[in-house]
């Protein structure tokens, strides 16, 4: 059985755009431990200016707690971990993996396409989180579906299955995950949306800064227009994303 566990994993308090948080997912099994995105890590709030920048953290408003970090929460759940065997990654921002280093020994899962940004020396990846060479498992196009959405399905042993959902636009290979728990399909959209308002309103202000952090607007434009049909359309479909912190207090309830 799979027990849910959501965890915010990053705090922002930003003068210009106000809070934002990390909302990660563990997924937890009696044999292993699986975490959705990571948030940043213990040597992140140890070590920040070291590892992030002092500009980067001004200008994003990181406040760092390491209670915070995945690696303090699994502990307060009573959880090893050392079990966490795979990180299942969105898109390589630093606040999504910082805490990969937390887990050396973890697979980790994306897209083919934003590995090949990564390598490419794109300036808005930071290297540290990488830097411990943890294992780097990738997923090119597919012909499969899930909803009408190109779907890849992840390498995991699981009694659920696991997809990659490319949402591009954010990053070149940015991607949300996809799974079915208790009778219900979830979809986690990462920066697909900074803030589930988007989809009702295409005019919220939060757009300028979404446009300005993307790789490829026109096409994350394209992506939340997408998401915006997907909601409407698929109501059953449990959809949230990485940053709102309204969404977050009516899923803290594991499923």
């Amino acid at each position: 059985m799979i027990q849910i566990h959501h965890l915010n994993c990053v705090e922002i308090q930003s003068a210009q755009h106000g809070r934002a948080i990390g909302h990660c997912l563990l997924l937890a099994t009696p044999e292993k431990l699986m975490l959705i995105d990571t948030g940043v890590g213990l040597l992140d709030t140890q070590k920040p200016n070291e590892r992030i920048g002092s500009q980067l953290i001004d200008l994003v408003g990181f406040r760092f707690n390491e209670q915070y970090t995945a690696f303090r929460q699994i502990e307060a759940l009573g959880l090893n971990p050392e079990k966490v065997t795979d990180c299942i990654i969105s898109h390589l921002d630093n606040d999504h993996i910082g805490g990969l280093a937390d887990f050396p020994k973890a697979n980790v899962h994306l897209s083919s396409e934003e590995y090949e940004s990564f390598k490419s020396g794109n300036p808005r990846y930071l290297s540290t989180p990488l830097a411990h060479k943890p294992t780097i498992v990738t997923y090119p196009k597919s012909a499969e579906t899930w909803f009408g959405f190109e779907a890849r399905k992840l390498n995991i042993d699981l009694a659920t299955n696991l997809y990659l959902i490319p949402l591009f636009g954010h990053t070149l290979g940015h991607c949300g995950v996809a799974f079915q728990h208790q009778n219900h399909w979830w979809l986690y959209v990462g920066d697909a949306y900074y803030l589930k308002a988007e989809l009702a309103d295409e005019q919220h202000p939060v757009d300028e800064l979404a446009a300005i952090r993307a790789d490829d607007n026109a096409q994350r434009i394209t992506t939340l227009g997408k998401l915006r049909r997907f909601s409407k359309e698929h109501p059953e479909v449990k959809m949230f994303g990485y940053h709102d912190p309204a969404e977050f207090p009516d899923l803290t309830i594991s499923g």
